[in-house]
């Protein structure tokens, strides 16, 4: 299940979260920092799934901007990963590109677009790959 979604420019600073348990800010602060770090300082040719105190952490990142979403031990990595790549598609579809200062001024767009974490994997590779629901 997903726990958190983070979006993050280069220089660390979160542009968007959105959390599905309960964080009190004051560790969503300290999270949001040992998160960034960890996937910043990874090189290009490091693998992008990260195991992070009881979760995982699965990022990608798009020009100026990172992607992070962590989730618990059960989800499937490569799932989530091409599931963050369809929502920039369709981001890039409603922005004709989509950059930080869209993040930054309609992050209303961004919550609607991002679906429910209750979806299971399954419902998410078929979102990604719908030829693949079509014949299951």
């Amino acid at each position: 299940m997903i726990k958190f979604f983070l979006m993050v420019n280069k220089q660390g600073q979160t542009r968007l979260s959105k959390y599905y348990e309960h964080v009190d800010i004051s560790k969503r602060t300290l999270l949001e920092t040992e998160v960034i770090k960890s996937c910043l300082s990874r090189s290009s040719e490091q693998c992008s799934f990260i195991e992070y105190k009881d979760f995982k952490l699965i990022y990608r990142q798009y020009a100026a901007l990172f992607i992070v979403v962590g989730v618990d031990d059960t989800e499937n990595e490569m799932a989530i990963y091409e599931f963050i790549h369809n929502f920039v598609e369709v981001l890039d579809e409603y922005f004709s590109r989509v950059s930080e200062l869209d993040v930054s001024f309609f992050n209303t767009v961004f919550h609607s677009t991002w679906p429910s974490p209750l979806w299971s994997s399954s419902d998410r590779v078929s979102l990604c790959h719908p030829a693949r629901s079509a014949v299951a």
